[in-house]
């Protein structure tokens, strides 16, 4: 399945290497022709594989179950440590980053359900996401749900080198359903998640997770 955030960049492509195969066979050999058509092809299939959206098996997961939080993307842990975090909760947390690789499954997932009470979307930078400095000086989203609980979960969608457009569909005051999508970052990026400091964590530095699926944490 392709994502739909995919779809107008994948029409956009195919009508362009449609055209350059059509002059191509006008102006080439044979063998030329035969070297560019699979190079395009090769290269629309990158696109298409980098917009999929494969179908998560979510039903072994309990939704319900406030204090589980699952990963909000795939990708690779890339750091875990404690950090201040300035704005909005104002209070040490733990900070779980997630790198996604241009081969990384791109969309991303609520990590716990609750209400969503902040969103904001910072313009910035485009340094490497896992540079230090990225995480408040790269273009960037926050989004903080609250669960039913009454603990605030903040994660961010951070740009990288690569990623140049972020996509949010969170909106304040929207309940959000753990594993549902939230957004799309295009072509490599990262996502920080904060959360309390007595929570417990599963996960270590350098695991792939998986988002929606891999439960990364229990809250308080």
């Amino acid at each position: 399945m392709i994502h739909k955030e995919g779809f107008p960049l994948l029409i956009y492509l195919l009508i362009l290497i449609l055209i350059g195969v059509f002059i191509s066979i006008f102006l080439f050999s044979k063998v030329v022709n035969l070297f560019i058509i699979s190079f395009l092809i090769i290269f629309y299939a990158f696109f298409l594989f980098f917009f999929r959206n494969p179908k998560r098996n979510l039903s072994k997961k309990n939704p319900k179950n406030d204090k589980e939080v699952v990963s909000p993307s795939d990708g690779k842990i890339l750091e875990i440590k404690k950090i201040f975090e300035s704005e909005f909760l104002q209070k040490n947390c733990i900070c779980i980053s997630i790198f996604m690789s241009p081969l990384n499954v791109h969309v991303n997932r609520f990590p716990v359900s609750g209400k969503i009470i902040y969103v904001r979307y910072h313009p910035g930078k485009y340094w490497l996401a896992w540079n230090k400095k990225s995480s408040l000086n790269n273009e960037r989203t926050t989004t903080v749900i609250e669960t039913n609980t009454k603990q605030k979960i903040l994660f961010r969608q951070i740009a990288g080198f690569l990623a140049r457009r972020i996509i949010l569909y969170s909106k304040e005051n929207y309940l959000a359903k753990k594993g549902e999508e939230f957004g799309f970052i295009k072509f490599g990026s990262r996502i920080d998640i904060y959360l309390p400091l007595d929570s417990i964590i599963f996960i270590k530095k350098g695991e792939k997770v998986i988002g929606g699926e891999t439960i990364i944490s229990i809250i308080p």
